[in-house]
């Protein structure tokens, strides 16, 4: 591919439970963040053991991920958000450093 400039950003993947995603969507949007994309339905394993990926009763009792690709400087205001709601409730943020093509997609 021709012509392809790339751009530094970091990679967010945001995991909660499912009935938490419009404190987790809520907080991205007051932060600024362009888009995102929300994987339902995870399973894993982790400090508080095997989680099941299918639905029990209703999407609130699945563990999900949004993942978002922002500007460094957003990481550590979107932590910030975060890091109260993490000391009531189980979950995790990853951050990865990716580079993308077409940069307009996610800064102004």
């Amino acid at each position: 591919m021709k012509n392809l400039n790339f751009s530094p950003l970091k990679k967010l993947e945001i995991i909660l439970e499912g009935e938490h995603r419009a404190f987790a969507t809520d907080l991205l949007d007051r932060a600024g963040v362009k888009g995102y994309t929300i994987v339902n339905n995870l399973s894993g394993k982790g400090s508080q053991g095997f989680h099941e990926g299918h639905l029990m009763f209703n999407e609130d009792d699945v563990l999900i991920m949004i993942i978002a690709a922002v500007p460094e400087e957003l990481v550590n205001p979107i932590l910030e958000g975060f890091a109260p709601f993490y000391t009531e409730h189980s979950g995790v943020v990853f951050i990865s450093d990716i580079q993308v093509t077409r940069l307009v997609k996610f800064r102004d």
